[in-house]
């Protein structure tokens, strides 16, 4: 019965979704009909003679009081939505509205249903729905404190923005604890530490979740942020693959005795797929190449900047070495370098941003921990590691540069970060009611005028409207309904 009920609330809840979102010019009229039909018990005309007379009541100190506070009050939203975009990078207004009010009006937010499925491969179904073009975890993203804080060391500067790392504690969060950690001292102690800011507080955490048990999540964070050379970093991981598998073998078995099991599972399931993606990593770093490639087979990657670009190199590089532009133009291309070239398009029309990185007409800085898909910053990410691969193939980039740029008659300059639209509207109405206010205290006899004036046009379609229906329906409409 409960689940009938529920299902005939959910319905019902879609038809009234469906019926704002395609019929509310029929709401509208309906409206407008029961505002004509019940104009006389409502008193609507009384009302409006009312607004009328106060409105020739109004003085211009009042229009000087409302324009100042009205400009006084959008300022301060404006100060406060520029303070929130520096900080966290994205609109209050837009979030809240995105959160909390659009899953009310029926939206879904996807973000929160496929992110589970974004950083670490542990769902390769799932990830074919999620959209490219979306921020997801750099699955090639330098260690912290093995790499990046060699960075900090030398130049004193952070390698990481503060929205960059708050996306990185997000998805700690997300993969690394469960509903279920307060039951584990050991992971209740992780549960803290992943929403700790501080990196020592972090590090201390990991140590005393040790001291209780063998916490896999405890050697990650102690693998990314506390070793300072990459063999130690591994020699973590491998401590924590250890302890990892063990909880996903466990939790394995326990996964269909009720949600709370299945939790557990989920994100045992997370934490040992990005052990093997950070100690094949670790491999790679190491020189061990056979080694990651075998151990990175393992895990389900979607299509991404790397992997089409590597498989343009691999099949340039049977051709680069005797690529010649004139020479082809003469005979033409011969099959395995129509194959070379065809890849290379598949590659730039994947990321055309990759090329210009590759050739070197834009300087590399640090990958970022997390990428945009078909953006920039994965164009970054994949020419750090893969610049010298290109290098070390004999006429790759030759051939690169002379094919990327037939693929587009312009390259695309997505993402290109822009203000929300929140702050624009803010600001403009900020600036505009702030030159009412300014135009109402120096002229305030002429702002009245034209307020009024600008009321009475308002209503004027709404008082033509009325005056129609007036004429066209009989004036003894209301008592007939009545009696009905």
């Amino acid at each position: 019965m409960a689940e009938a009920a529920t299902g005939f609330l959910e319905q019902l809840k879609s038809c009234i979704v469906w019926s704002w979102t395609y019929l509310w010019t029929v709401w509208f009229f309906i409206v407008l009909f029961l505002v004509y039909i019940l104009r006389v018990p409502l008193k609507i005309n009384d009302n409006l003679s009312t607004v009328s007379m106060f409105l020739n009541t109004l003085t211009p100190k009042f229009y000087v009081a409302l324009t100042g506070t009205s400009s006084l009050i959008s300022g301060l939203i404006l100060i406060f939505e520029w303070w929130y975009f520096r900080k966290y990078g994205t609109s209050f207004i837009e979030q809240v509205s995105v959160s909390h009010l659009r899953p009310l009006l029926g939206g879904v937010d996807n973000n929160s249903s496929n992110n589970s499925n974004s950083s670490n491969g542990d769902s390769d179904s799932n990830r074919q729905s999620v959209s490219e073009c979306k921020v997801w975890r750099n699955p090639l993203n330098l260690f912290r404190g093995a790499e990046y804080n060699r960075y900090t060391w030398v130049t004193g500067r952070e390698p990481l923005t503060y929205y960059d790392m708050n996306l990185s504690a997000q998805d700690h969060q997300t993969f690394f604890t469960c509903d279920s950690d307060h039951l584990r001292p050991a992971d209740a102690i992780m549960q803290k530490a992943w929403r700790e800011r501080n990196p020592q507080a972090r590090i201390s955490a990991a140590h005393e979740a040790l001291e209780i048990n063998e916490c896999a999540t405890a050697y990650i964070l102690l693998a990314e942020e506390e070793a300072t050379t990459i063999a130690e970093a591994e020699k973590l991981f491998k401590q924590a693959l250890k302890a990892g598998d063990g909880c996903y073998r466990r939790s394995q078995q326990l996964q269909h005795h009720g949600s709370q099991y299945e939790a557990q599972h989920r994100r045992d399931t997370n934490v040992l797929v990005y052990i093997k993606r950070r100690l094949a990593m670790c491999a790679r770093r190491l020189g061990r190449t056979r080694e990651a490639v075998k151990m990175m087979r393992d895990i389900s990657l979607p299509k991404s900047a790397t992997i089409c670009y590597t498989a343009a190199l691999l099949k340039a590089r049977a051709v680069s070495d005797k690529f010649s532009p004139e020479a082809a133009s003469r005979r033409g291309l011969s099959t395995a370098e129509m194959n070379a070239v065809e890849a290379i398009h598949r590659a730039v029309e994947f990321n055309p941003h990759v090329p210009k990185y590759l050739l070197e007409m834009k300087s590399l800085i640090l990958p970022p921990e997390h990428i945009l898909k078909r953006g920039d910053s994965e164009a970054i990410a994949y020419a750090f590691f893969h610049l010298a691969h290109w290098k070390r193939v004999e006429g790759a980039l030759n051939l690169l540069h002379c094919t990327w740029e037939g693929t587009f008659h312009e390259v695309s300059v997505y993402p290109k970060k822009e203000l929300p639209f929140f702050i624009l509207f803010t600001a403009g109405l900020c600036s505009f009611t702030a030159m009412l206010a300014l135009l109402t205290h120096q002229f305030p006899e002429l702002m009245g005028v034209f307020a009024k004036a600008f009321l009475s046009t308002l209503f004027a379609p709404l008082n033509f409207v009325m005056e129609k229906v007036e004429s066209v329906l009989p004036s003894s409409l209301w008592h007939q309904l009545t009696r009905i």
